[in-house]
């Protein structure tokens, strides 16, 4: 079947949605929408697609299938509620929204939309995430004894400079947590199940002159089986670290990390390889997006709400805004 696709919000991570939409055999790009008529003559110049200002001007000229929300976050639910009111699918980025009672309004509309709505969480799609969830599944690693995961980036004042909404609380929802780490999160709640305590603090250690949100984080995370996940994040490193999630299991010590690795007690060692592949975006995007759009794509007709679901997406925000609680923002 024939996808006329559209994004909306002509930012920085657009370019790996174009990029996946080029790529689909059967998937057109049709239009674009952006409130800034300079984003908007430059979407056109890039793309050759008409560029609009609104949801409504888009389908109304183009009729698109789909629609791609890459806008800050807290015009998310803006967005992706205009597009649904209209009929059409949305493949939108993470988080859920900037706000939890935001987030909560989305998941409320999802079920009763006669269109999907999809969620970004394209790292479960990742080779390593992919056979660590077959190796859960399988019971091969036996009983899980804990977990460790950290996120260790850099950025620069410029980075919040050139983007105000990065760092603003309003706009944001937060800063590293909601912003970096949470695909990080999202994939821990996704191998070990849902968290139901988190003990965590957040800081805002190099970029206070620049930004009001957080650029370092550590949490205690507590799993419904009590299993227990130690987190640490930053941004303050001098240069990016490859993202870390290790769990010692009953049978085998996992770790991913520029792959996945599974140590088995007996001695035997495994490696699965990443996938890799050029990309106008960020290297620390990977090679997902492509893999999670085409299936969104693949399922449009399905009954079936789409796996990573608003109600799925909230998970890791919960965790994200109880750790801001605790912290006093």
């Amino acid at each position: 079947m024939a996808v006329r696709a559209a994004i909306i919000g002509w930012g920085d991570v657009a370019v790996i949605h174009r990029e996946a939409i080029a790529a689909i055999e059967h998937a057109q790009l049709v239009g674009v929408v952006d409130t800034d008529p300079g984003r908007r003559f430059a979407a056109t110049a890039e793309t050759g697609a008409p560029a609009f200002a609104t949801v409504d001007e888009l389908v109304d000229a183009v009729g698109p299938d789909v629609v791609h929300v890459t806008t800050p976050h807290d015009q998310h639910i803006h967005s992706t509620l205009a597009a649904l009111g209209r009929g059409v699918h949305v493949v939108q980025e993470k988080p859920l929204a900037a706000t939890l009672a935001d987030a909560q309004r989305l998941v409320d509309v999802a079920p009763a939309a006669s269109t999907k709505l999809g969620i970004c969480f394209q790292n479960r799609y990742n080779v390593s995430s992919q056979e660590l969830r077959r190796l859960f599944d399988s019971g091969d690693l036996g009983e899980v004894r804990g977990a460790y995961a950290s996120v260790v980036w850099t950025r620069s004042p410029e980075y919040y400079q050139r983007k105000a909404w990065r760092g603003s609380r309003e706009h944001s929802g937060g800063g590293l947590l909601i912003n970096q780490a949470i695909h990080t999160l999202d994939l821990l709640q996704w191998f070990l199940g849902d968290v139901t305590n988190v003990v965590g603090h957040v800081a805002t250690n190099k970029y206070a002159d620049v930004s009001e949100v957080e650029d370092t984080a550590e949490m205690l995370l507590t799993h419904a089986s009590g299993v227990q996940t130690s987190f640490y994040a930053t941004l303050t490193a001098p240069r990016h670290r490859p993202v870390e999630l290790e769990i010692e299991c009953e049978n085998a010590y996992v770790s991913l990390c520029n792959g996945l690795t599974v140590a088995w007690h007996g001695g035997r060692v495994e490696h699965y390889a990443e996938r890799k592949a050029p990309s106008g975006g960020r290297s620390y995007w990977g090679v997902s997006h492509e893999l999670l759009i085409r299936d969104f794509y693949a399922k449009l007709a399905d009954p079936e709400p789409f796996w990573i679901s608003p109600a799925e997406a909230l998970k890791s925000l919960r965790i994200v805004k109880q750790t801001y609680e605790a912290s006093g923002r």
